[in-house]
C-alpha cells in the first residue's frame, strides 16, 4: 500500500509539473510526437496496402495459382528480368489446351490475355484495360457482377462480340441508364454489354474499374494469337492438393516446351499465399527501414527530454531539499522524476497516435490510398515512447536523488 501511495504521489507531482509548464512540455514532446506520428502513419499505409493486396490476390482462393510468362517473387533484379524476357517464350493457346487436356489434379484452368484498347460510345471515348477471358475465369477469380451475366462457353466458341464492363465504364458511357443490352465500340468493333462488375475502387489514383472483358476467342480473332500476353489461372481439386497440382502443371509445361532435366523453367508459377508473402516481405523491409529512421528521431527526442529534465532538477533543487528534509527517500525522489519523464514521453506518444489517426482518416477520405491503422503499431509506438522517456530520465532522476539535502536547501 505504501508503494502504491508513493507512486500515486509521484504521479500527481509529475502531472502538476507538466501542467504548470505547458509550452515547455509541448516543445519537449515535439520530437516524440513527430516520431510517433511518422511511425504509425507509415505502418498504417503498409498495413492498408497489405490488406488490399491480400484481398485482391486472395480472389484465387486457397487452392488457386497463376502461370505467367515471368513471375519474380524474390528481390527484383533488373538483370534477371531481362534474361527472362529473352529466354521465356510467350504462352500460347495450344499450350493451354495441352495442360487442360492432360492435367488430372486441376478443378479448373482458365486463360486470359490483356492489352490496352480504345472504347467509344457516341462521342465519348476512353482508354480501357481489355481482357480476353475463358468462361470459367468467373469462378476461378471470383468476379462479382452487379448486373447481367458473365461470358459463357457459347460466347467463346462462337466468338461473340459481347463484353462485361467495369463500373467506371458504365458511369462514363451509360450514365443513368441500364447498360445491359446497349452497344459500344472496342477498337472500332461494336460490342454488346452483357454484364457490369461490382466496383473495385482505386489504388494510388489508378482506377480498378476501367476495364472490359470479352470472350478469349473474340480477343484472338481481333488481335491474333501471338504476343498477346497470355496467362493461365488454375485451381487445384482442393487446397490440400495445391502443391501436387502445381507440380503436375509444372511437369506438363516443361514437357510441352521440351525442357531437359536440369534446365530452368521458362515460365513462372505462384500461389496466392506466395504472392501475398512476397508482398509482405517487401513491405516488411520498408517497415524496418521506417522503424530505423524513426528510432533516430526517438533518440533525439529522448536527449531533449533528458536535457529538459536536468534543467527541471536544477530549478527544483530547493524543493528537493525540502522533501528530503521532511523524510523523502532517494527512491521517492528518483521515482518522481522517472515518472515525470515517462509521462512526458508517453503523452507525446499518445498525441502522436491521435495525429496519425487523423492523418489516416484524412488520407482515406480524400485520396485513393488505402490506410488501415493497426492496433499493434499504436501499442508499440506508445510503449517505445514511454520507454525512451524512462531511459533518458534515469540520469536526471539519479542526479536529483543524490543531491545533498543541506546543499539543496541552501540553493537559491
Amino acid at each position: 500500500m505504501a508503494n502504491n501511495a508513493s507512486f500515486a504521489e509521484a504521479a500527481s507531482v509529475a502531472a502538476h509539473s507538466l501542467r504548470s509548464s505547458k509550452l515547455r512540455s509541448f516543445l519537449t514532446l515535439l520530437g516524440i510526437i513527430l516520431a510517433t506520428t511518422t511511425l504509425i502513419a507509415v505502418m498504417s499505409l503498409i498495413n492498408g496496402m497489405d490488406v488490399y493486396i491480400a484481398r485482391k490476390v486472395s480472389d484465387m482462393g486457397a487452392e488457386g495459382f497463376r502461370i505467367e510468362r515471368i513471375i519474380i517473387l524474390d528481390n527484383f533484379d533488373p538483370k534477371k528480368y531481362l534474361e527472362m524476357e529473352k529466354r521465356n517464350p510467350q504462352m500460347t493457346r495450344d499450350e493451354y489446351d495441352f495442360i487442360r487436356q492432360h492435367a488430372t489434379l486441376l478443378r479448373e484452368i482458365g486463360m486470359n490475355a490483356s492489352r490496352s484498347a480504345k472504347a467509344k460510345a457516341g462521342s465519348k471515348t476512353k482508354e480501357v484495360d481489355l481482357t480476353g477471358v475463358t468462361a470459367n475465369i468467373v469462378t476461378i477469380s471470383n468476379i462479382d457482377l452487379a448486373e447481367g451475366r458473365f461470358v459463357s462457353e457459347i460466347d467463346d466458341q462462337r466468338r461473340q462480340s459481347v463484353a462485361v464492363i467495369g463500373s467506371e465504364i458504365k458511369e462514363r458511357f451509360f450514365e443513368n441508364v441500364d447498360p445491359v443490352g446497349k452497344s459500344f465500340e472496342i477498337d472500332g468493333r461494336p460490342f454488346e454489354v452483357i454484364g457490369v462488375a461490382k466496383p473495385r475502387g482505386s489504388v494510388f489514383g489508378q482506377s480498378q474499374d476501367l476495364f472490359a472483358m470479352i470472350p478469349a476467342e473474340t480477343y484472338f480473332k481481333m488481335y491474333g494469337y501471338r504476343n498477346v500476353g497470355l496467362g493461365y489461372n488454375a485451381t487445384a481439386i482442393s487446397s490440400g492438393n495445391l502443391n501436387e497440382a502445381m507440380d503436375e502443371t509444372r511437369s506438363l509445361m516443361r514437357a510441352y516446351r521440351h525442357l531437359k532435366p536440369g534446365q530452368e523453367d521458362t515460365f513462372g508459377m505462384a500461389a496466392s499465399d506466395s504472392l501475398v508473402s512476397a508482398w509482405k516481405n517487401l513491405t516488411g523491409a520498408v517497415a524496418a527501414t521506417a522503424v530505423a529512421v524513426v528510432s533516430v528521431f526517438m533518440v533525439v527526442g529522448g536527449v531533449v527530454i533528458m536535457n529538459i529534465m536536468l534543467a527541471v532538477v536544477t530549478e527544483r533543487t530547493h524543493e528537493i531539499g525540502v522533501r528530503k528534509a521532511i523524510g523523502a527517500r532517494r527512491r521517492d525522489i528518483m521515482n518522481q522524476f522517472l515518472i515525470e519523464s515517462s509521462m512526458l514521453a508517453g503523452i507525446g506518444g499518445l498525441i502522436g497516435v491521435g495525429s496519425a489517426w487523423m492523418i489516416a482518416q484524412g488520407v482515406r477520405q480524400f485520396t485513393p490510398v488505402p490506410m488501415e491503422l493497426p492496433m499493434s503499431a499504436v501499442v508499440i509506438s506508445v510503449g517505445i515512447s514511454a520507454l525512451v522517456g524512462l531511459f533518458f530520465g534515469i540520469y536526471p532522476a539519479r542526479r536529483a536523488a543524490l543531491l545533498d539535502p543541506i546543499e539543496a536547501l541552501r540553493y537559491e
